[in-house]
């Protein structure tokens, strides 16, 4: 499956420590990630990550056209509500796109580890099926 991974500033860390908790989930896929997040969970990880763009010089829009082209099964974005940067991309495009094409969608580390288990169980495989 098709792993989208994007994280605004203050959260890259933590995106960080989600894959590596769930590398061996995560190996298993196909993960894209905006070029700063997906260089970072590399160097952790040893994850092969397919990069787009930085997200505010268009990695965002990147994976949005894979979104549409309902080439994504699963989207990991962790932002942050409080203190987001210019700079950084916005979330609201995205979140549309995964409404439309019913495409698994988490905002927060709880969501996202709910989505990793229930990818490692078998749950999405619809997604298989809906493409």
């Amino acid at each position: 499956m098709n792993i989208g991974l994007i994280a605004h500033d203050s959260k890259k860390k933590l995106m960080q420590n989600f894959c590596i908790a769930y590398r061996g989930i995560l190996n298993k896929h196909e993960l894209y990630a905006t070029g700063t997040t997906g260089r970072l969970i590399e160097e952790v990880t040893n994850l092969n990550v397919h990069k787009y763009l930085a997200g505010h010089l268009g990695g965002q829009q990147q994976l949005a056209s894979q979104i549409e082209h309902n080439d994504m099964d699963m989207v990991i974005y962790l932002r942050d509500p409080l203190h987001p940067k210019k700079h950084e991309p916005d979330v609201n495009d995205v979140v549309r796109l995964c409404d439309i094409y019913n495409i698994p969608f988490a905002t927060n580390l709880a969501t996202a580890e709910l989505l990793i288990k229930a990818l490692d169980r078998g749950d999405l495989e619809w997604r298989e099926v809906y493409r």
